[in-house]
């Protein structure tokens, strides 16, 4: 039986770069997004197109971010969906392949950003479970210094995406993908976590904060209720919403102050488990697809 045609809309490079620009965005900012290609309807050129439209939107001094997460670098102990057999844990440590941000394929993020990282001239930050890549002037400066034992905390991209005053372009994609709200989170009274996963010189365990993005919808329905920052508009069939990563996270921080306690904080040991969620950007516990 034949498919049925798309419903559409049909989007284009130019359709997209134009209704970016009536939602606002600025050419030369730094522009964080979080995306879903399918949200958008039927795009012709798919992926390609979507980071051409966004380029074109933010001009040649503008500089685009995404999350480029790997996820499945950590404990096979941890893994649930699916788990696999325990005999096998040992094996799984010593032959899994170092994060290399060159090779590496992102997981769970969606088929944009990891166009955005095979893209001519991008860059790519070196923690080997939550990475960024990017592609800009001001690459150097959002990726530059990532360090190893600290997946989105101060010493991440998402603290220089503070500083540098970019924004978040959520693309199709909810407020549960949001990777700035963990920024908050390490400002805020955190469990910390063994979290094991291979390295260069083989299977290495480290001491992070403790992230989940659970809760973190209701975190954004509350965020956009009370702050008149988040514009609101349609790219696309996709709903899009842009924000200050700034406001974001300092919004966060009072808000998981207030209703998230220590104890409620689940004690993650996985590694950074993003990439085994199917939306994108989200970190949830244990889960692996």
């Amino acid at each position: 039986m034949p498919k049925p045609p798309p419903t559409g809309p049909l989007v284009t490079r130019e359709t997209l770069a134009g209704e970016l620009r009536e939602l606002g965005v600025r050419s030369g900012e730094i522009l964080l997004v979080h995306s879903s290609l399918s949200a958008l309807g039927w795009v012709c050129g798919g992926p390609v197109a979507v980071v051409q439209g966004l380029l074109d939107a933010l001009g040649p001094d503008g500089t685009l971010v995404v999350p480029t997460q790997t996820g499945d670098l950590s404990d096979p102990a941890v893994w649930s969906n699916p788990p696999v057999p325990e005999d096998w844990w040992d094996t799984i440590r010593a032959t899994m392949p170092a994060y290399d941000p060159l090779v590496t394929p992102s997981r769970g993020v969606g088929v944009i950003p990891e166009t955005v990282r095979t893209w001519p001239g991008a860059r790519r930050s070196a923690h080997p479970q939550t990475s960024f890549a990017a592609t800009g002037p001001r690459a150097h400066a959002v990726l530059d210094g990532h360090a190893p034992d600290c997946r989105l905390g101060e010493h991440s991209p998402l603290a220089r995406l503070e500083a540098l005053h970019a924004r978040v372009l959520l693309l199709g994609a909810g407020y549960d993908t949001c990777t700035s709200f963990h920024l908050a989170e390490y400002r805020v009274p955190s469990p910390l976590v063994r979290v094991g996963r291979p390295g260069p010189d083989g299977w290495e365990v480290v001491t992070e904060v403790s992230i989940t993005s659970d809760r973190f919808d209701e975190l954004g329905y509350d965020f956009e209720r009370d702050e008149a920052v988040v514009v609101r508009g349609k790219v696309g069939a996709a709903d899009a919403r842009l924000f200050p990563v700034a406001d974001a996270v300092r919004y966060a921080q009072r808000w998981l102050t207030l209703h998230r306690s220590r104890e409620d904080t689940p004690q993650i040991a996985l590694g950074g488990d993003p990439g085994g969620d199917p939306a994108p950007g989200r970190l949830r516990r244990g889960r692996r697809t």
